[in-house]
């Protein structure tokens, strides 16, 4: 995969609404770590110009023209590809077959378009540094059918009271800030909680604090939609 030698982060933005595309050029722009170096309208295109331009990260709508996102994903980062791409999907559209698709077919990441901008910038952070986020919505009904492990067997928790109400509400699919308007805290404040319970429980991202909730029962079974 690509790399970004000590300038910004490169990104090729694939959708077909010309207003979105607007959106997410505004918002990556607005990062001194981050500039987007081409556009996309349909799926083909974004290939041809993620294997001339090769950008450091593909952004990619599952729906386009001719060639769908998915495929996208599968031609630029699936098993196969002799030098694989950075591809972050992120779309409207969070069926867990288009959720299961994409990761397996190499997405470093899976967004829901109404996560907002600070988790878009999240993503591509999270992405460049080798990490994989999936949007809380998406991870809270991914985890669903992930039965709590038994009170009486459990081991000791290693986090604190207040950790895991955190990674309690991690499990909920609240982000940062919905978790600092329940707690009465900072955004801020909350996002270094996160981290602690990251590094005390060995997981890389959200969706590790979210599986380790619901095998510990600290998060109960969400409500079907």
């Amino acid at each position: 995969m690509t790399t970004p030698l000590g300038g910004p982060t490169r990104i090729l933005i694939a959708d077909d609404q010309e207003d979105v595309r607007s959106g997410f050029r505004l918002i990556l722009g607005s990062q001194p770590d981050m500039t987007v170096v081409g556009e996309a309208a349909d799926g083909l295109t974004a290939v041809d110009l993620a294997r001339t331009l090769r950008p450091d990260l593909v952004l990619a709508d599952i729906r386009m023209p001719g060639v769908d996102g998915l495929e996208v994903t599968r031609r630029l980062a699936g098993p196969g590809v002799p030098d694989p791409m950075r591809v972050l999907v992120v779309t409207t559209f969070d069926h867990d077959d288009y959720v299961r698709t994409a990761l397996r077919d190499g997405a470093c990441g899976f967004l829901l378009k109404r996560s907002g901008p600070g988790l878009l910038i999240e993503g591509v952070r999270a992405a460049m540094a080798g990490d994989l986020l999936v949007s809380p919505q998406i991870t809270v009904r991914l985890l669903r059918n992930l039965a709590p492990a038994p009170a009486a067997s459990a081991a000791p928790s290693p986090l604190t009271a207040r950790e895991q109400e955190i990674a309690r509400l991690v499990a909920e699919g609240l982000t940062n800030a919905e978790i600092g308007e329940k707690l009465f805290i900072t955004a801020g404040t909350a996002k270094t909680h996160i981290a602690n319970v990251q590094a005390k429980l060995k997981v890389r991202n959200r969706v590790g604090i979210a599986a380790w909730s619901w095998e510990n029962g600290l998060a109960g079974p969400a409500p079907r939609e």
